[in-house]
């Protein structure tokens, strides 16, 4: 319940501020197992804007283990599918914990590998957890105003979905960095308008 309020404030709040969010390529979107969203990072709204646009998917995500005090805040961010993660020491449970999510509750796991605009080595924990999950990776790119100010500005919002790949052995882990990158080159500009596009 917090988790579908929480998401239809934010999904209200947007369009009152900046309006429509345009979506492109949602039917890229596997409607019958869970699966791995991979995204560039460029800002808060990102994780935001991405979350939306899989709706009614239910999601989790991996947060900074700072972020679960005090435990009132922790309880929340835990009911929007947020677990924690030890950055300098993630152990098996990084791994373990959203596999067995995607596996056996069909959910979507949401990771940023990338802190920065295209790096060129992207970490290979989404590569393996895909791998281990036998569940297909989909790659999402926001488009648009990265500060509060901007999108105050009602600049244009938009979330382009590619299509689905699977990661089947350690080869594709290894080359999943160069793939991603060549995917993301493609996906992660403002798109041309279609008819296939829909609307947060």
């Amino acid at each position: 319940m917090i988790f579908k309020l929480t998401f239809l404030f934010i999904r209200g709040l947007i369009r009152l501020l900046n309006g429509p969010t345009e979506v492109i390529g949602r039917e890229n979107l596997p409607t019958d197992t869970g699966y791995t969203v991979v995204a560039p990072h460029h800002s808060w709204l990102d994780p935001v804007l991405v979350a939306l646009a899989i709706q009614p998917q239910p999601v989790i995500f991996m947060a900074k283990k700072e972020l679960f005090r005090p435990a009132f805040f922790a309880s929340y961010i835990k009911k929007l599918g947020a677990f924690p993660v030890d950055r300098q020491n993630p152990g098996p449970s990084a791994i373990k914990i959203p596999v067995q999510a995607i596996k056996q509750d069909k959910k979507a796991l949401i990771i940023f590998p990338t802190g920065t605009r295209y790096a060129s080595e992207i970490k290979s924990g989404a590569a393996t957890i895909a791998r281990l999950s036998q569940s297909p990776v989909v790659p999402i790119a926001y488009n648009g105003p990265l500060t509060l100010l901007d999108a105050l500005k009602r600049k244009k919002m938009q979330v382009v979905i590619g299509e689905p790949f699977y990661i089947q052995s350690k080869e594709d882990v290894k080359d999943f960095s160069n793939r991603l990158n060549a995917i993301f080159q493609t996906i992660d500009k403002v798109a041309p308008i279609t008819t296939d596009s829909s609307e947060l």
